[in-house]
């Protein structure tokens, strides 16, 4: 039963594009920086893979003489740098408008109709780091049960409630409101409940986050898969991200270790087809809050849980590590960066240690996962599959 396991390291970019000076992202590099900062970082498991041998990573503490996986680097075909555009280029679909965002907050005229829809005022409506905004905003919510909205510089209407202050599915309903209203003249690419608690005296943003996408406009591999009759299992966000379309199977995690824990229980399931998953802690815990010592621990955690990975696989499983863009911790703001992503990839018909250069798009993973399944061909894509079997 041939299955294809890919697993992001959300945000786990290495290196600046050649085009990131049009998203003033000169420099940017994720691992690099990660590393930097973490010297004596040890990735034994993903170095072995091939991590360190990927064209541009130069660490030497990373290099290995004889990787187990083979490994290469892609470039991002899409406009943009957001995690939706990412995983859908990831699953053969090329987005060629960034979606829209609002750096100095939503038009009046859609906040205005977004209160009068729900009921009440809301506070905010700027860009800010998450963790800040609520501890800025979080007293007056508090007061008067308002929602707090903010943004980012990606395509994101996030939602801040304190739950012991808006119930959590009450936060989610709001988010199905403005969900539902940001089209048109106010798209947006995606709407976040962001859910915390007062633990100890401090406000904690709890693990029940929950995005709300816009729906794949065309197929991808998912629905690829789905239409064969095979399992498109979703572990994380994944389903979020493409609104459940293709999606015949979710779990929620509430952190990398549990998406781990998840992934482990997926891969001992019998079935055939696609496990999509998504780490996010590295991106919404870390990278966005230019933590690279946190990020180091993050990926080092990973890395240590690998061989359990190693072990849960079948016969005919290709595993498929990569990333859906950068973050680096050590670049100016809290939003992602234009970079390239590193794939690794291993499997007990995988052949070692070739090297698969620089790949011109994500999608040359589900190109590569649908001709190995043998699904119909993805839209956009190169598979890579006589190099590795």
């Amino acid at each position: 039963m041939k299955r294809g396991i890919i697993i992001v390291l959300d945000s786990l970019g290495i290196g600046a594009l050649p085009d990131a000076h049009l998203y003033k992202d000169e420099g940017s590099n994720t691992l690099g920086n990660i590393m930097k900062e973490n010297p004596d970082l040890n990735l034994r498991n993903l170095s072995r893979l091939g991590l360190g041998n990927i064209e541009g990573v130069k660490i030497p503490s990373l290099k290995e003489d004889n990787p187990v996986g083979s490994y290469g680097r892609m470039k991002e075909a899409s406009k943009g740098k957001d995690t939706t555009t990412g995983h859908w280029e990831i699953a053969g679909l090329l987005t060629t408008e960034p979606f829209k965002t609002y750096p100095e907050g939503f038009p009046q005229e859609f906040i205005k109709a977004f209160e009068e829809r729900i009921g009440t005022k809301v506070l905010g409506n700027y860009a800010e780091s998450g963790t800040v905004i609520i501890e800025d905003l979080g007293p007056l919510h508090e007061k008067t049960a308002q929602p707090i909205v903010y943004t980012s510089a990606d395509s994101v209407f996030q939602i801040a409630a304190n739950v012991d202050v808006i119930p959590l599915e009450k936060l989610y309903e709001l988010c199905e409101i403005a969900r539902e209203m940001l089209v048109g003249d106010w798209a947006c690419g995606r709407v976040i409940a962001r859910p915390y608690k007062i633990i100890d005296g401090k406000r904690v943003r709890t693990s029940d986050r929950k995005d709300y996408s816009v729906s794949p406009p065309s197929a991808t591999l998912l629905d690829k898969v789905k239409d064969k009759g095979q399992t498109v299992y979703a572990v994380g966000k994944i389903n979020d991200i493409f609104n459940g379309k293709g999606v015949t199977k979710t779990v929620h995690t509430d952190s990398n270790m549990d998406g781990v824990d998840k992934t482990l229980d997926a891969l001992r399931e019998d079935f055939e087809g696609l496990l999509f998953v998504n780490l996010v802690d590295f991106d919404a815990k870390f990278g966005h809050r230019r933590d690279a010592s946190g990020y180091g621990r993050a990926l080092k955690d990973f890395d240590e849980r690998l061989p359990e990975i190693y072990e849960a696989l079948k016969e005919d499983d290709i595993l498929f590590i990569c990333a859906d863009h950068g973050n680096d911790p050590d670049h100016e703001g809290f939003d992602h960066t234009r970079e390239y992503i590193p794939l690794l990839v291993y499997g007990a018909k995988v052949k070692p240690g070739i090297n698969l250069g620089t790949g011109e798009t994500f999608a040359n993973i589900g190109a590569t996962i649908a001709s190995y399944l043998e699904t119909e061909d993805l839209d956009l894509g190169k598979s890579f599959l006589d190099k590795i079997i």
